[in-house]
């Protein structure tokens, strides 16, 4: 990206000024380094972006921002329905409430080193990965709507976990207001099968060790200490998100004309919330982001199943679990009073801060966790939302390290076993059904993480927390 397009409010937010059909100014949180490394349609798109009808504010693009479908991967825009505002579901994206949670084990570095490759072995034989992957659950019409209202919970309800683990899921494990009937019969076929699975591209049920310590205070709320072995379990809605998504673009374009909406790219298809297609966009996503909660709770079941057989000391409790693509309807102040806006977050992730009474009353004082996906060979991050960051991305921060090249162009330079191969000479083991899938994942495809999180950090938008080394990746 050429930077001198941009102003510098500080060393590490831009401003894209007003100019053409914007209605906001665009914001870009990251260094110099990292802008220059962005490819230059994240610039074109967060442009866009601040050309749709209703934007508030500005439209916000994180360090770990790249090129997107309509929306750069890494964008935040809120929306006012009283102002003629908007839902795009390219600004939500197609693997709807994709998203990570973080188990707690009680178990040491020491404690995995002697059962390492049994574990991963066991772990890539349960856990359903890779396109296409099914998985043991069959689920009939009846149960699929239930899912779809449910959520966590209904997952938890059938078995597939515990009570507990709801205190710890955004919305409490249920997305309310989810409208199952706007979800579409080949949708709800793609699911009925891949409930409790992985899925591919870069998801992945990784173990890891906390490997440093940046925050003792709010480690100590969050319970993690330096040397504690954790799972992190990455994905999301699977093929009924997708579904969802590509729907929904498609009668986004054919009805925006009527709407009186100008589309500055085919991909930024939007049409007004309080309209027919934006209420029944709005029920299905909703009810996309509890298929989400219900796989990744499916996913944490299973997960519990195998380690009790492997490490039966392990007790496997959740840290926090939270999404990064979604839409929700959150107050924030704008000017001085407090509006309800409809938050699109698409690769971004929420980081509510101290205080916020929709966080865990355990998190309350120290900032919702906010879970931070690196690579399979860098590792990830555990941050916590700031006190700064309502006046900045409405409470928003990055999601993970963020693509620095394609998937094609990763596939061409690197070969799979050459990656699991020196990752092994690492002492980290990959297990995937797809070699292609993971030269497409390869580390050197992704921008650094540890620079992603410093830029978050010193722009306001989190606090670094603990940095999580990995030791175990299963990937899609």
């Amino acid at each position: 990206m050429d930077i001198s397009n941009l102003i510098k409010r500080t060393d590490y937010e831009w401003e894209i000024p007003l100019h053409g059909k914007m209605r906001v100014p665009a914001i870009i949180y990251a260094d110099e380094a990292l802008i220059q490394e962005m490819d230059a349609k994240v610039f074109e798109q967060a442009v866009n972006v601040a050309c749709l009808p209703g934007i508030v504010k500005a439209a916000y693009t994180m360090p770990d921002a790249h090129w997107g479908y309509g929306f750069p991967i890494g964008g935040v825009a809120a929306f006012d329905a009283d102002e003629g505002g908007v839902v795009s579901a390219g600004g939500v994206g197609f693997d709807i409430s994709c998203g990570v949670r973080t188990l707690h084990t009680g178990l040491t570095l020491n404690d995995i080193e002697r059962v390492k490759t049994p574990l991963a072995d066991r772990l890539y034989q349960h856990i359903p990965a890779g396109v296409g992957s099914t998985g043991r659950l069959h689920l009939k019409p009846n149960e699929i709507n239930k899912m779809l209202i449910g959520g966590a919970k209904w997952a938890v309800e059938e078995g597939h976990g515990w009570q507990e683990d709801l205190e710890r899921i955004e919305e409490n494990g249920c997305m309310a207001g989810a409208r199952p009937e706007a979800v579409s019969d080949k949708a709800r076929k793609r699911q009925q099968d891949e409930m409790g699975t992985l899925g591919s591209g870069n998801h992945y049920l990784e173990v890891q060790h906390v490997a440093e310590v940046f925050d003792q205070v709010i480690a100590d709320c969050f319970g993690i200490r330096q040397g504690d072995i954790v799972i992190s379990i990455h994905c999301g809605s699977r093929g009924l998100g997708h579904q969802i998504g590509t729907e929904f673009l498609k009668e986004m374009v054919t009805t925006a004309p009527q709407y009186g909406i100008q589309l500055p790219d085919r991909e930024l298809a939007c049409t007004p919330i309080n309209s027919t297609t934006g209420q029944r966009y709005l029920g299905a996503m909703r009810a996309a982001i509890n298929c989400a909660l219900a796989n990744r709770q499916i996913l944490t079941h299973l997960t519990r199943q195998i380690f009790s057989h492997i490490l039966p000391e392990a007790r496997l409790t959740l840290l926090y679990d939270v999404s990064h693509n979604t839409c929700k309807v959150e107050q924030h102040p704008i000017n001085g009073d407090k509006r309800n806006l409809y938050v699109h977050r698409k690769g971004a992730t929420r980081a509510f801060g101290p205080g916020h009474m929709d966080i865990p009353a355990a998190f309350r004082n120290a900032g919702q966790p906010v879970l931070i996906g690196g690579s399979m060979g860098t590792g990830s991050y555990i941050l916590a939302g700031s006190e700064s960051n309502e006046k900045l991305a409405f409470c928003s921060a990055c999601h993970g390290a963020g693509r620095a090249m394609s998937r094609h162009a990763a596939t061409k330079r690197w070969r799979g076993r050459e990656i699991v191969d020196q990752l092994a000479s690492r002492g980290i083991i990959i297990r995937s059904p797809s070699m292609r899938g993971v030269a497409e994942e390869a580390p050197e495809a992704y921008k650094d993480v540890r620079a992603v999180v410093d830029a978050a950090e010193y722009a306001g938008l989190a606090n670094k927390v603990a940095r999580l080394a990995p030791l175990v990746c299963i990937k899609g």
